[in-house]
């Protein structure tokens, strides 16, 4: 389509799914998506071999969920002419050339930074990267608009994995990340210094380079190598995450002998309570603190070939 229409390059993304980043070895996309957010159908025309792609195998399938949708709601009204009825198809139908669900306010938010962090949303176990603002995430990947390495680290920490462990939701059977049970009630550290953030930022950047070393020398994408890393024994992994873990900890002022979901619980409901009194608390990503003088943003992610 490229070859065919060089502008199509302005609608045309890597696009990158759960299976990809935690299935292969390169953790980059295997497929591409056509995105026409914020183009009515005369500007997305001029697109010519991809606005006939989506034409071609989006637009029928639309009008017959659409009449569907219609048929439903004659049957429901005459049944009960008080009841609601659905009307999401008729909507998608009038703009069939654009994604049902586009996320507009999250793609405008992560092209504004030189890369954001993902996860899978369906997992045990949180495993976090860097991808470029080049590659579309899709719905199976939570999105994060941060791009510094403390929060990375933050993210990364067993902290975080506990309070995950503890407040997420379920899919059938399988964990989920979902952003207002976990993340948007995560507690971040309220009072670190310059240094801490440093030393956080510096070893979740150490992880990353050392675990991307791992997978290139053993041939395990990153699913299979966390899983080594639940088995008994000596792990290079464990090892580095055992001190980003000790340089969270520390951001927190937290002793060895504290309970870590209890310090997590008594932090929340204070600073829930210093919410309500609308007193500043210090939430998601890179604190401003004197001293920081550089915003701790590394060169690594997952950049499209």
């Amino acid at each position: 389509m490229v070859t065919k229409e060089p502008r199509c390059r302005e609608v045309i993304f890597p696009y990158l799914i759960a299976d990809d980043l935690l299935g292969t070895t390169s953790s980059l996309p295997t497929r591409f998506v056509i995105d026409f957010s914020g183009h009515d159908i005369v500007s997305a025309s001029r697109y010519g071999p991809a606005f006939e792609r989506i034409k071609k195998r989006v637009l029928s399938v639309r009008q017959l969920a659409a009449d569907e949708e219609a048929a439903e709601n004659k049957a429901l009204l005459a049944e009960n002419p008080k009841a609601k009825p659905n009307r999401h198809h008729e909507v998608f139908l009038k703009r069939w050339w654009q994604l049902s669900w586009a996320r507009a306010e999250m793609i405008a938010a992560i092209k504004k930074i030189p890369r954001y962090i993902v996860c899978g949303s369906i997992t045990k176990r949180p495993i976090f990267e860097f991808v470029s603002p080049e590659i579309h995430p899709n719905a199976a990947l939570t999105v994060f608009p941060l791009s510094d390495d403390y929060s990375f680290g933050i993210l990364q920490s067993f902290f975080h994995w506990l309070w995950f462990k503890n407040r997420c939701s379920t899919m059938k059977a399988d964990p989920r990340y979902t952003s207002n049970t976990v993340f948007d009630s995560y507690p971040w550290p309220q009072s670190p210094n310059a240094r801490q953030v440093k030393d956080v930022a510096q070893t979740a950047e150490n992880l990353r380079t050392e675990r991307r070393a791992m997978v290139k020398k053993h041939g395990q994408p990153l699913r299979e190598l966390y899983r080594t890393l639940e088995l008994p024994g000596n792990h290079p992994l464990k090892r580095l995450q055992l001190e980003l873990d000790e340089t969270v900890r520390n951001a927190y002022g937290m002793s060895l002998r504290s309970n870590p979901l209890v310090m997590l619980m008594e932090l929340n409901e204070t600073l829930a309570a210093s919410e309500l009194k609308k007193q500043q608390i210090v939430g998601p990503g890179l604190p401003k603190i004197d001293g920081l003088k550089t915003d701790l943003v590394s060169a690594d992610c997952l950049r499209p070939l």
